[in-house]
């Protein structure tokens, strides 16, 4: 049952018509069951449910088609429905409330925002000319930090990934350059488009937001810009209604998602967040951010409960009263992204924790402050906020499930946190830090080291460079220790305290200036464990 019912419904007068969601009591009597998804669900999707061993269940049952006719001959327009929720999107007179409300099958009505809107001739703004960058390839810093450049090079960037995006618009990316590969062949990378804010599939309009959000993914011009996962197959979903903010966007959302779902998407990927609005009887308290209350966070954790990964920004209200990360980022399982700069310290303005039921959120970060884009006009551009780092984010996971794909979404989620630089110790401003390709494939990777410490090679010599590596275990359980070189009388020759993560998980020591010979390295960590190691020096 939906938390928010009959209280939000203003007293509008008759002649108004607004759009309100109608909630049904249940799915009886439906011709659909779980036994047959593939009438409802489309191959793709039970695939991605089958590796990750996921059930369908009856929320993912079509809506009753019985009821939703019966709401159209009472007189209201009916638009999308939601499985996941069980009901309808309706513009209507206000009038017509009472007697919907009185219909024997439906539940309680929601009123999510005044006038008729869907339209199919919403908005427009004319897109530019294309243009050519003659810049530099625009991308190295915010590709360094999460190491995606060191992906890219192994060969991944998205291939066999399916990411869809959801946003405010995607002025001039069918047009400019940058994008003109997805739009190569048939199919192109493209495979689908829906505008859920006037009800249409031209989504190549609005707004820069999105076609900027986009760019860090999937733009891609030869020494001018490269984004993150150029090479995965996207479907574009216009969400967020610029013009004005009320609550049917989460519920644009939550159809998005369905939609995404029912597609068989690997990732969403969303840099909008939501707690006030412009009729203030919709806003959220700091309470309702406990990953289970808000329209788009329960959308988010269906979502994510269907093996989808879902990566969202935190919001950039660091530096305002709210402070908090804003909805969906509270959700359990989904990857909330925080801002840093260059320097990888957090931005003021980003969002901060933890959620109001005490968990750690944001969950990682990435470049956020000066981050490259790609312009409506072609150009290249840079443009800050949590907004562009969660892109960043959502093509490392891309890339990291490429070259993983018999992990689930969840294990995915869990070895970028549990790999970031800040997993050892997390904070509720960044997170569990920075991740890491690298860090992730070390993470993934951990050979079955029985010893706690591997010293190797032994004997060193001139031909493996003089140099002694010396790698634990589990760098989560040994974060730093000290190691000391003495001769075999015991004199020290050498002392240094170190530290080991899953991006940096061995330690380099030379041992060029000694004399051949045997020598005893002595490791300490902990709270006085200590292990005493020979080696030989040819």
């Amino acid at each position: 049952m939906c938390v928010f019912a009959m209280f939000l419904l203003p007293s509008i007068g008759a002649a108004q018509t607004n759009r309100y969601m109608v909630f049904f009591k249940d799915k009886a009597g439906s011709s659909y069951s779980v036994n047959q998804p593939r009438l409802f669900l489309s191959d793709a999707a039970l695939a991605r449910r089958a590796q990750q061993d996921i059930s369908v269940v009856d929320a993912d049952l079509p809506v009753n088609q019985s009821y939703v006719d019966g709401v159209r001959t009472a007189g209201a327009s009916v638009f999308f429905s939601t499985r996941w929720l069980n009901g309808v999107l309706v513009q209507c007179d206000a009038a017509l409330v009472n007697t919907l409300s009185k219909l024997p099958y439906v539940d309680h009505l929601e009123y999510v925002a005044p006038n008729a809107q869907l339209t199919k001739n919403g908005r427009t703004k004319s897109v530019l000319k294309t243009k050519s960058s003659k810049a530099n390839d625009a991308t190295q810093v915010q590709l360094q930090m999460l190491g995606i450049d060191a992906m890219q090079s192994s060969g991944y960037r998205g291939e066999g990934r399916t990411i869809a995006i959801f946003d405010s618009g995607f002025l001039g990316v069918n047009q400019t350059l940058p994008f003109h590969h997805l739009y190569l062949g048939n199919p192109g990378l493209v495979e689908s488009t829906y505008d859920f804010v006037y009800n249409t599939d031209d989504v190549y309009r609005y707004d820069e937001h999105g076609t900027e959000v986009f760019s860090v993914i999937a733009a891609f011009q030869e020494g001018v810009f490269t984004g993150g996962a150029y090479n995965a197959v996207f479907h574009l979903y216009v969400t967020e209604d610029v013009g004005s903010e009320y609550r049917i966007e989460e519920y644009n959302w939550l159809f998005a998602a369905e939609r995404a779902d029912s597609a068989g998407v690997d990732m969403i990927h969303s840099s909008l967040g939501y707690y006030d609005f412009d009729d203030a009887s919709m806003n959220y308290p700091k309470t309702a951010m406990d990953g289970k209350t808000t329209v788009i966070t329960r959308a988010a954790q269906f979502a994510a409960d269907r093996g989808i990964v879902v990566v969202c920004s935190a919001g950039n209200e660091g530096n305002v009263a709210w402070q908090m990360i804003t909805a969906p980022a509270d959700a359990v399982d989904v990857l909330s992204v925080a801002n840093v700069n260059s320097s990888g310290q957090r931005v003021g303005s980003s969002s901060i924790g933890p959620s109001s039921d005490g968990r750690i959120k944001p969950d990682v970060a990435a470049l956020g402050a000066g981050t490259s884009v790609i312009r409506p006009n072609g150009l290249v551009g840079t443009a800050s906020g949590t907004s562009l780092s969660a892109p960043l984010v959502t093509s490392l996971v891309a890339g990291v499930w490429e070259r993983y794909p018999f992990l689930t979404a969840r294990e995915v989620i869990d070895a970028v946190r549990k790999s970031a630089s800040l997993s050892q110790n997390p904070n509720n401003q960044i997170g569990y830090g920075i991740p890491n390709f690298k860090a992730v494939v070390n993470y993934l990777e951990v050979s079955g080291q029985e010893n706690v410490f591997d010293i190797f090679p032994n004997p060193v010599s001139s031909g493996n460079q003089d140099t002694l590596t010396i790698r634990p275990r589990d760098p989560e359980e040994i974060a730093s220790c000290r190691i000391e070189v003495l001769t075999s009388s015991g004199r020290q020759l050498y002392d240094s305290q170190i530290g080991f993560s899953w991006l940096n998980r061995s330690h380099q020591t030379s041992l060029r200036e000694l004399a051949p010979g045997i020598y005893f390295l002595r490791i300490t960590w902990g709270e006085g464990r200590r292990g005493i190691y020979r080696i030989v020096r040819q």
